[in-house]
C-alpha cells in the first residue's frame, strides 16, 4: 500500500503577495497566508484579516514578516510614521510553543538573527534580510564585495549594478548602474506573478525554500 506523505502546515503572517509562501511550498509545506490588505495574487489559501490576532492553532510552524518600514534605511525619513510590530510578534510567536521564523530588514530588533543574502543563494539580487528562528541553521556567507552584475529591487526601481568604472576623489568605487525593466527584476527574484510594487516588498522564494529546508529537519528531529 502506498502511503501519502502529509505536508506540514505553515501559517504565513503578514504574507504580502506570497514570495515567502512559494519558497516554503517548494520546501515541502502547505501554506496559509494572512494579511490585513487584500492579496489577489497570493498563490495559496489566503485570509484577509489582522495578522496580529489570527489564531495560531492547527499549524505546525509559523512564519511572520511584520512591516519593515519602521526599520528600513530606504525609508529613514519617515521611519517613525510606521507601526513597530516586531516586539509584539516576537512575544506572541515565542509563547506559542511552535517552531517559528520572523523575517525583517537589517536594523530590525530581531534576536540573534541570521543574515541571508541572495547572492549567497545563487539569486542575482542583492537583498539582505534577517531571520530570527527558533531552530538552528547554517547559512552561507555573503560574498565579499558583492561581485557581479546583480540587481537592486526597491520602491519603483529595478537597478542593475555593473562593473566599476572609476574611483571618487576619496578613493571609493564608482559603479555603473542602469535602470532596467520590472520583468528583469521578476526574473532575477524568481517571481513572475507580482506587480512592480509587490515585487519591491517581497523576498525571493529561494530564501524561504532554504529556511524551510532547515525547518523541516527540525520538525523531523522533534518528531523522532
Amino acid at each position: 500500500m502506498t502511503m501519502t506523505r502529509v505536508r506540514p502546515r505553515l501559517l504565513d503572517l503578514f504574507c504580502g503577495a506570497g514570495g515567502c509562501a512559494v519558497g516554503y511550498h517548494r520546501a515541502g509545506f502547505d501554506v496559509v497566508g494572512v494579511d490585513i490588505k487584500p492579496q489577489p495574487r497570493y498563490p495559496f489559501e489566503f485570509h484577509q484579516a489582522d495578522a496580529t490576532t489570527w489564531p495560531l492553532d492547527g499549524f505546525d510552524a509559523i512564519h511572520a514578516s511584520p512591516p519593515c518600514q519602521a526599520y528600513s534605511i530606504a525609508n529613514n525619513i519617515h521611519q517613525h510614521d510606521h507601526p513597530d510590530l516586531v516586539p509584539g510578534t516576537q512575544e506572541r510567536l515565542r509563547s506559542s510553543g511552535l517552531p517559528y521564523v520572523i523575517e525583517n530588514v537589517p536594523g530590525a530588533p530581531l534576536a540573534n538573527p541570521y543574515l541571508i543574502c541572495g547572492l549567497a543563494l545563487g539569486v542575482n539580487v542583492k537583498r539582505h534580510r534577517l531571520f530570527e528562528t527558533s531552530f538552528p541553521m547554517l547559512v552561507p556567507q555573503c560574498p565579499h564585495g558583492h561581485p557581479g552584475d546583480w540587481l537592486l529591487v526597491f520602491g519603483h526601481t529595478v537597478l542593475e549594478r555593473g562593473k566599476q568604472i572609476g574611483r571618487t576623489d576619496k578613493g571609493g568605487p564608482i559603479i555603473r548602474r542602469k535602470h532596467v525593466g520590472t520583468d528583469r527584476g521578476r526574473e532575477a527574484m524568481g517571481i513572475d506573478w507580482m506587480t512592480r510594487d509587490e515585487l519591491s516588498e517581497a523576498i525571493p522564494p529561494a530564501y524561504t525554500e532554504f529556511v524551510g529546508g532547515w525547518l523541516l529537519e527540525h520538525l523531523a528531529a522533534v518528531a523522532a
